[in-house]
């Protein structure tokens, strides 16, 4: 729920030019403190142990003191549109794209122009109209029981619904945004009646109810209930901490043609901000390669700036390739995915 606590922050500018990708020589220059003492509010749907270690370096550079609120995203969407223009709050942070297009298409975030967001981030993973930026990237991939599926028998997320996996398959509930997203991709690339075709085989071939979450999904498939599941890999990261010798792999689907879904933590300054170029500069600071680094660490992330690399551990399960959708396509398209897992019957 929701916890309200003092940090610290700083401010930083890149240099940046393409919306496509950043180039190798991109520079930043020398992070400057306001000329003022500035306290930054920020609703956050992200987790305190996943923020506040940014926040407190932030603070140690520059000495603007940040505030957060964390809680889920529909809470703090809601409260931001509640409060108008008496919100505290200069920042929102959530995860998903779904919820990030939310927010823009409420009204609760501001267009930002920045040179240094436009060079650090690249242009599929924020906002045409500039009120939104990605972070963080997590791949929602396969993942499957070394001992029970073959060499050959994965391939695609279309291929989970062929009667060959009959029994054998694991899925979190269609409750979940992170689902949502994912099936919202497949309209935006199939199209939607094969997507229905492609959903309705999922829950035809689930070996068991679906699950809360993700851990427990692959908790499932490690206990025989089922070989293959659908996790976002922070969870299956996690999991293999605890359990080195876990009996589970990743598997990156459609590698022959679209690539692997992936989907974002990201953030917008409020519309109403108090303070909206010291939250923009925080917004800038996140997305450097300071940043970026502690965003690969903390939560075993992909990080969405192009010269910082993920962490040994995430490095370790491989290349792949990912679908350069535009992300905001998973929010615009997530009340179809809705209907469409509704009429399957996918709970």
């Amino acid at each position: 729920m929701r916890k309200l606590i003092s940090a610290v922050a700083l401010a930083t500018l890149a240099v940046g030019c393409s919306k496509q990708e950043a180039p190798e020589n991109a520079a930043s220059t020398e992070v400057t403190k306001p000329a003022e003492p500035v306290t930054l509010t920020v609703y956050s749907a992200r987790k305190e142990h996943l923020i506040k270690p940014l926040f407190d370096m932030y603070t140690e550079k520059t000495g603007v003191q940040i505030q957060y609120i964390t809680d889920k995203a529909s809470p703090l969407l809601s409260r931001l549109k509640s409060e108008g223009e008496n919100t505290p709050a200069d920042m929102l942070i959530t995860v998903d794209a779904g919820n990030l297009w939310k927010a823009a298409e409420d009204g609760v975030l501001r267009s930002v122009t920045s040179d240094a967001l436009e060079s650090n981030v690249p242009a599929n993973l924020q906002d045409e109209n500039n009120q939104w930026f990605g972070l963080s990237i997590r791949a929602r991939t396969i993942v499957y029981a070394k001992d029970r599926v073959k060499d050959g028998e994965l391939s695609t997320y279309e291929g989970l619904a062929d009667d060959h996996w009959k029994g054998r398959l694991c899925l979190r509930t269609s409750k979940k945004v992170y689902n949502q997203s994912l099936v919202a991709s497949m309209i935006s690339n199939l199209g939607e009646e094969k997507t229905e075709q492609v959903v309705s085989g999922w829950v035809n071939n689930l070996a068991t109810d679906v699950f809360s979450n993700d851990t427990k999904a692959m908790n499932a498939v490690q206990a025989g209930q089922c070989d293959a599941t659908v996790v976002n890999t922070y969870y299956f990261g996690r999991l293999q901490k605890k359990e080195a010798d876990a009996n589970l792999a990743i598997f990156w689907p459609n590698q022959q043609d679209r690539g692997v879904h992936v989907n974002i933590s990201g953030a917008g300054v409020t519309k109403h901000a108090k303070h909206p170029e010291a939250a923009t500069a925080l917004l800038e600071w996140l997305s450097t390669e300071e940043a970026q680094q502690q965003f690969a660490q903390l939560n075993q992330e992909y990080p969405v700036n192009a010269k910082v690399s993920a962490s040994e551990e995430v490095l370790a399960w491989g290349d792949f390739k990912r679908d350069a959708l535009n992300v905001s396509e998973a929010g615009r398209l997530q009340p179809a995915a809705v209907k469409l897992m509704d009429r399957v019957n996918y709970r």
